[in-house]
């Protein structure tokens, strides 16, 4: 096994095992149903309480949930498409097996939900950025997409896990059920922090008659690449040249001082790139 994968293969763990921690230790201790199979599950649970002894277990739930979806997706989509998917779904399982039941956050609603909102954040940062899933309703979603190609895949998961939000409302009352939106936002922004923001770059558009000196400055000073493109102002009808460079975000204040010093009346672009793959920035 390569290195590459061996450390893909230990985020797949480490993020699993922080997913089912935050279920256990937060969200299943006060009824936070935050949609996903492990939303199914803590319903399930808290359903069952009074036919089997503590309830079916979340671990069982998610597992016997997993599986024929798994099986779908591999007659649909190969198994390539499912390959990590299907270790992180059954390590997701046995860690909710294996975790014991506890309540950190000690009944409180606000400190569970945003407790377990970014532990379950970092958990599926990790997997996501292992190339993996843990199925469940992200899977489903995926499926769905085949058959409904006008939705996205992300809008077809939002209803998914919407729905299950909505019947943890019938199970566990509306309060709880408040705090889980809550927590389901939290979960989307330190998930994309880990996934994304150690990757934010900044993209530079500098329009300048001293375009020259400035591209020269680029490439030596600061060791970055810059494109010339063709533009033209369409006030006056001019041809004009545009630079168009990428930068990291701690290089952007050190380009405006060079652009400063060269051209004070050049006009300057700088937008967020989410990601940026090649040489000088992320590997493929």
């Amino acid at each position: 096994m390569s290195r590459k994968r061996f450390y893909s293969y230990l985020l797949i763990v480490a993020g699993t095992g922080l997913m089912a921690f935050a279920i256990k230790s937060s969200y299943d201790s006060i009824g936070l149903v935050t949609g996903g199979f492990s939303g199914i599950g803590i319903m399930l649970r808290r359903l069952t309480t009074g036919i089997v002894k503590g309830g079916i277990p979340i671990w069982l739930t998610n597992l016997v949930l997993n599986i024929p979806l798994l099986i779908l997706a591999f007659r649909l989509k190969g198994g390539r498409f499912i390959g990590k998917t299907v270790a992180a779904s059954f390590l997701l399982s046995f860690w909710l097996g294996v975790i014991p039941d506890c309540d950190i956050a000690g009944g409180d609603y606000l400190l569970a939900s945003v407790y377990g909102g970014v532990l379950t954040g970092a958990g599926v940062g990790m997997v996501l950025s292992a190339q993996a899933a843990t199925g469940g309703t992200d899977l489903i979603a995926t499926l769905l997409h085949i058959r409904f190609r006008a939705y996205s895949i992300a809008w077809l998961l939002q209803i998914i896990d919407g729905i299950i939000i909505l019947a943890g409302i019938y199970v566990c009352g509306l309060h709880a059920s408040l705090y889980a939106v809550f927590s389901v936002i939290i979960v989307s922004y330190v998930s994309d922090l880990i996934t994304e923001g150690g990757k934010f770059s900044k993209a530079v558009y500098i329009i300048s008659e001293k375009y020259e000196r400035i591209a020269d400055t680029v490439l030596h000073d600061m060791d970055r690449g810059t494109t010339l493109l063709p533009a033209v102002g369409m006030y006056q009808r001019e041809d004009r040249n545009m630079l168009f460079c990428v930068v990291s975000k701690k290089e952007v204040p050190v380009l405006k001082e060079y652009i400063k010093n060269i051209d004070a009346g050049a006009f300057v672009i700088v937008t967020d790139v989410r990601e940026v793959l090649g040489e000088g920035f992320l590997e493929y």
